[in-house]
């Protein structure tokens, strides 16, 4: 039979590229799985280490009963490349940060111990996927790593990380079919496969077939099957054995649902049959000072507080996540959108698109059971780099692979905002989604439903989802009038309060993904005071803390009764009267201040309540609807505490007002040219960058725009080197004054190139 052990302890660790252990290291530091070199330089700003670190360990190799055995060594992430050794000889090279890997080792072993040693890799290399991206790629022995041994006939464990087995349950007439098959090797006429469908609620078997190894497809049916779904997420165990005579030589088990979806340009997003507009978050699977090594506990409170803020979607960005965090999706009833690393900036080369292949299908083959996931998501944002033909025929040719290995799921991706709403990359996936941040990353919340109701029309045909939008905000800086940009909880709560209500009003978008639900490392960040990290956030990096925001998704989807007043770390305020702003799912909320009865709202999730009165000192307002009560304390101050405005928003808006006077008498009300032979917004920030006077002028921009210098060495070059600088502006512009991009443009215009 099959065995299996972790193998977590008694490692030891080397951050630096020492080179092959001819034995066991013991002066390296000691270490326990899982584990990443970049739990606190990943999120801390600045560089973080990117190079080969080393890990080593000695075991001993199973005994096996029958001659014949294979043994295995099995990763589960490693980040983002991987060399095993095993007593100096190399078993096996994997490319790719994020999913699951084996290594045949059985040839390598000898009978006493071995010594086994990976040498990880986090640095930027060409081939292998993600190039360049908003967030830490973490290095290191991230997840589980174990040893399994086998009979000689076993459930093939070569094949793209997979379980050997392959299960696919459907509705039919009175319950449902599951087509089945397993894929054993060594076999031989007298080997039988066995399938066991068990009903996980009872433990009872509700289906059975048997069947020669060497022809092993078969359907069962399971009369009155239960479907999976987002309220009912019922699953079925499927245990297949590999039989000899009266022994089972090798046993499998998968869980699987049965349910089915579809998505209707006009209508949106069905789940069995029924009209389920998908409404939810996406989410990093890192977590403070911890950055990807995680435990059962930490992805456990993760998908809880999901599902307690009432999402039924989650888009798992933007690689392969945890077998864990599936299977959590699988029984809390959430629908995922699970996808790879194919990001930002496109890589050329062969070698990238053949890591896309083979990420891809590990993606697919190592998922393939979970009912929670209907959509395989391709790529993200890629056009940050520009379009070209090729690109355009790599997304076809993995859209085309998605639909061999499984013709069950929908595919999907992510287009960068500034793609066009028309031309060759629409279409190419089955569904798509549009990630457009108006109100953060230049233009005005109000520009979001607009633009959405243009495309639709633009393009009835088109399923259109929104896969990610939001705005940092970050628990410091509070403002009674808040506006873009000033990393306040107060705008980003009202953002998400607009947000919210653009996507109920529109059932049509087939899904929307806040983005994130938890702030995140991203070690080439340096912006609203806080360094290595994006805020935009629902949650906290540490999980502490619930924003505001995240009470006004609870107020928008959580069938159970809420109220929360927001503002509450918005705790000193000036003036006689402020304003209360409550999020609820209840019909009405009555407020109370300092014990006294103040007014009796009527609303829809966001109830405001004008002029509340501030007596001196500690006030408590209490909230109450449907029976449920919230309180907060703020006290009355003759002057707000500096320190809730960020320095540096003052210090930009004065930079752009001063960058006005540099353009002279410009009329910047004219349409921007672009002359031959000249510079201009449409060049990429690289380009640019080889030229001093140009470059001038474009770090003149970038310091009034965010009050910091562009520059080479900043941790985000690498991010937009490659971007055009109108499509910089764009994307890190926020509500720049009109003019602001037609001035760069015109000064650019006047410079040569080469």
């Amino acid at each position: 039979m099959r065995n299996i052990v972790p193998i977590l302890t008694d490692w030891r660790f080397r951050r630096e590229d020492v080179g092959l252990p001819e034995s066991f290291p013991e002066d390296w530091e000691p270490m326990t799985l899982p584990h990443t070199w970049n739990a606190v330089d990943g999120m801390a700003g600045g560089g973080y280490y990117r190079g080969v670190c080393w890990y080593a360990r000695t075991f001993e190799a199973p005994v096996q009963p029958l001659p014949g055995g294979r043994v295995y060594l099995e990763f589960l992430g490693a980040g983002n490349e991987a060399t095993v050794y095993v007593n100096g000889k190399e078993v096996c090279h994997h490319k790719g940060g994020y999913s699951a890997f084996r290594c045949d080792v059985t040839d390598a072993l000898n009978g006493g111990a071995n010594l086994l040693a990976v040498a990880c890799n986090n640095a930027e290399k060409t081939g292998i996927y993600p190039q360049s991206a908003d967030f830490t790629f973490y290095g290191g022995l991230y997840r589980a790593v174990n040893l399994i041994s086998v009979p000689e006939a076993h459930f093939d464990l070569d094949y793209f990380g997979g379980p050997g087995v392959r299960v696919t349950p459907k509705r039919a007439v009175g319950g449902a079919l599951f087509a089945a098959t397993a894929f054993p090797k060594n076999v031989t006429e007298q080997y039988r496969v066995t399938y066991t469908v068990f009903d996980p609620e009872n433990g009872e078997a509700v289906g059975f077939a048997s069947r020669p190894a060497l022809a092993p497809e078969v359907e069962i049916f399971v009369p009155d099957a239960k479907l999976w779904s987002i309220d009912a997420p019922h699953l079925y165990d499927v245990a297949v054995r590999l039989e000899l005579a009266n022994e089972t030589v090798d046993e499998v088990t998968v869980s699987v649902g049965v349910r089915d979806f579809s998505v209707d340009p006009q209508k949106g997003f069905f789940l069995n049959g029924v009209s389920t507009p998908l409404r939810g978050v996406c989410r990093h699977q890192d977590r403070l000072y911890k950055g990807n090594a995680l435990t059962e506990d930490d992805h456990f409170e993760d998908a809880a507080l999901i599902k307690e803020i009432g999402a039924n979607t989650v888009r798992l960005a933007h690689y392969q996540h945890a077998q864990e965090f599936y299977e959590l999706c699988d029984t809390l009833g959430l629908v995922v959108w699970a996808e790879i690393p194919f990001i930002s900036v496109f890589d050329p080369s062969p070698e990238a698109h053949e890591n896309c292949v083979s990420q891809l299908t590990e993606l697919i083959v190592q998922n393939y059971h979970h009912p929670s996931i209907c959509f395989w998501g391709i790529s993200n944002e890629i056009l940050i780099g520009g379009i070209s033909e090729q690109l355009v025929e790599n997304h076809r040719a993995l859209v085309s692979l998605a639909k061999e290995l499984d013709p069950t799921r929908l595919t999907t991706l992510a287009h960068v905002s500034m793609t066009p709403t028309d031309g060759p990359m629409h279409t190419l996936t089955d569904v798509e989604s549009y990630n457009i941040y108006f109100g953060w990353y230049g233009g005005r919340m109000e520009d979001n439903g607009p633009w959405l109701d243009a495309f639709h029309e633009k393009q009835p045909n088109v399923c259109l989802g929104v896969s990610e939008y939001g705005c940092e905000g970050i628990l410091t800086y509070h403002s009674a009038h808040p506006a873009c940009k000033d990393y306040s909880e107060e705008y980003q709560a009202l953002y998400h309060e607009h947000m919210a209500q653009v996507f109920e009003d529109r059932p049509w978008i087939w899904a929307t993904h806040v983005w994130n639900m938890f702030d995140f490392g991203s070690a080439v960040r340096d912006e609203g005071g806080v360094k290595g990290r994006n805020n935009k956030g629902l949650v906290t990096i540490d999980r502490n803390t619930k924003k505001d925001a995240f009470y006004v998704y609870q107020a928008f989807w959580s069938k159970e009764p809420m109220v929360h007043i927001a503002g509450k770390r918005y705790a000193e305020r000036a003036g006689e009267t402020t304003q209360i702003r409550v999020y609820s799912n209840a019909g009405f909320v009555r407020l109370t201040v300092n014990g006294q009865f103040f007014a009796k709202r009527r609303g829809h999730r966001v109830f405001v309540f004008d002029d509340v009165p501030l007596r001196p000192g500690l006030n408590q307002i209490v909230a109450e609807g449907d029976g449920v009560k919230d309180t907060a304390a703020l006290t009355r101050v003759e002057q707000e505490p500096e320190h809730y405005t960020l320095p540096q928003v003052r210090a930009q808006q004065e930079g752009v007002k001063n960058w006005f006077t540099l353009v002279g008498d410009l009329d910047l009300k004219a349409p921007m040219s672009f002359p031959k032979g000249k510079w201009s917004v449409r060049d990429k920030v690289s380009d640019i960058a080889e030229c001093p006077e140009a470059f001038a002028v474009l770090k003149k921009a970038t310091l009034a725009m965010s009050g910091a210098e562009l520059s080479p060495e900043s941790g985000m070059w690498g991010f937009i080197k490659n971007q055009t600088v109108e499509n910089m502006i764009a994307m890190g512009g926020g509500s720049m004054p009109e003019g602001f991009l037609e001035s760069i443009n015109a000064q650019l215009t006047e410079i040569d190139k080469p």
